[in-house]
């Protein structure tokens, strides 16, 4: 579908939802089919795709995750920088992320990703560890919050540009800034649930719609 060019206003929003819902709703089942059978390797790959997508595309996240899957497991930083290379803008910084990364999972929980998430009794406790853990590199609450949504795990916003370029053309926020820190973060996120609620459109397909009216995609 095309990229929406003219200013997001809610009677578009709900032509959108009408029109894709049936997109966005199996895009969501494969991401809760995800939870219900992925592999901690699995998810430990999913988790690099959101550290991919930090300060990069969607796209550029897929095709980077392509090229170090052989190395995610025990690849060095030399390995996957090399192999990164012509794949990301940033072949070597992020290499370093995912090896900081795996060192520190290893330590925390031997890489068992599945029993560390179901351990937290609440979801924005989970979604914390993620985005503020020092061991935990290139994740912050959007790049968390991608990767719990990925895994199929409802209910955390991706304030990405595109969803804060919605949010602020509509009035719901005031500027398209990013947040800067968690309270804002979770005010921003408050307000787009409190939206959701008003039009009557589940949280989590809200999300995906804004997100298709800026891209004309329904990505990971």
């Amino acid at each position: 579908m095309r990229r929406e060019k003219e200013p997001v206003t809610v009677e578009k929003i709900r032509e959108a939802h009408r029109a894709r819902r049936a997109e966005i709703r199996t895009r969501l089942e494969e991401f809760a089919e995800v939870w219900r059978g992925a592999s901690d390797a699995r998810l430990w790959e999913e988790l690099v795709f959101c550290i991919f997508t930090a300060g990069a595309s969607a796209r550029m996240g897929l095709r980077s995750v392509e090229a170090v899957r052989a190395l995610l497991a025990r690849g060095t930083h030399e390995e996957l920088a090399g192999a990164l290379q012509s794949k990301h803008r940033y072949p070597r910084a992020r290499s370093g992320y995912i090896v900081v990364t795996r060192e520190y999972l290893e330590g925390d929980c031997r890489m068992r990703l599945r029993e560390r998430l179901e351990g937290f009794a609440d979801p924005f406790e989970r979604r914390d560890w993620l985005a503020r853990e020092r061991g935990i590199k290139g994740l912050g609450y959007k790049e968390a919050s991608h990767f719990l949504r990925n895994v199929g795990l409802r209910g955390y916003a991706i304030l990405d540009k595109h969803i804060l370029r919605c949010l602020a053309e509509i009035g719901v926020i005031e500027s398209p800034q990013p947040p800067s820190t968690r309270a804002r973060y979770l005010a921003t996120e408050e307000r787009l649930r409190g939206f959701a609620r008003d039009l009557a459109i589940d949280f989590d397909e809200l999300d995906l719609v804004l997100w298709s009216m800026k891209t004309g995609e329904i990505l990971k």
